[in-house]
């Protein structure tokens, strides 16, 4: 299986640190956003990923991160997004990437503690479809909602303002080739945007769509608070594998 690291779009939410800068190449403790997703996927075996980036710094991911080999990357590609298309519009760049196969998809600003392998190696086993991770929070109100109904996935409603479980979809997805047909044939939100719960909703309208439940704790860092919670939940963490007798 291949993996996609989406790091487009302009970061507006944390302007003005990226008026110089990419989002994803800003700090989170003592490395680079990026580092997380690219480290989520070759945590989970997959050795072969495509960044789509975008905006005026798309060239120092290349600086930073060169041919992957710190990583242990078999192949480190790269494409680039135009504008503020939405993530599906930007997941749908890598169609020649994934060349028919499966892809497990990380967004740039998406942070976890523990691992995927359990959940990347339930769906290579899965014969076609999709898999998402959920998450349960307290505010869910910010994030795509799932609906769960005797153990299946009936429908995702994205920021809904009274969300009909707590179970939040975190920006980590696997699809299989059929993804970018259905991305083809998407129509842009009120936002202008190609929105992934969209694709999302199209699995789940074929019956195809499975899920996991994602163990340990889940941030994005798109936003300054999140930004910060990000840092200080890989601090302590650090600071717990270094420091066990602290615990």
């Amino acid at each position: 299986m291949k993996g996609i690291v989406l790091a487009g779009g302009t970061g507006s939410r944390l302007f003005p640190l990226t008026k110089i800068t990419n989002k994803h190449l800003l700090p989170i403790y003592d490395k680079p956003m990026i580092y997380y997703p690219i480290q989520i996927l070759v945590d989970a075996g997959i050795r072969d990923i495509l960044v789509v980036t975008g905006g005026r710094n798309a060239g120092d991911f290349l600086r930073l991160l060169a041919n992957g080999k710190e990583f242990g990357l078999s192949h480190l590609d790269f494409t680039y997004q135009e504008g503020e298309g939405g993530i599906a519009e930007a997941l749908g760049l890598a169609e020649h990437f994934a060349d028919g196969g499966k892809v497990a998809v990380v967004l740039g600003d998406n942070i976890i503690e523990g691992s995927i392998r359990d959940a990347v190696e339930d769906f290579r086993k899965q014969e076609s479809g999709a898999k998402i991770l959920l998450k349960e929070v307290s505010d869910a109100t910010r994030f795509g909602v799932a609906e769960l109904e005797a153990g299946k996935i009936i429908g995702i409603e994205e920021k809904p303002k009274k969300p009909k479980s707590n179970l939040a979809v975190t920006g980590i997805y696997m699809y299989d080739g059929s993804v970018f047909e259905k991305i083809k044939v998407l129509k842009p939100s009120g936002r202008g945007e190609l929105e992934i719960t969209d694709v999302n909703n199209a699995y789940i309208g074929e019956g195809t769509m499975t899920f996991a439940h994602l163990e340990g704790w889940w941030t994005d860092a798109g936003t300054f608070n999140s930004l910060l919670r990000a840092t200080n939940l890989v601090a302590n963490s650090s600071a717990r594998i270094h420091n066990p007798e602290e615990d």
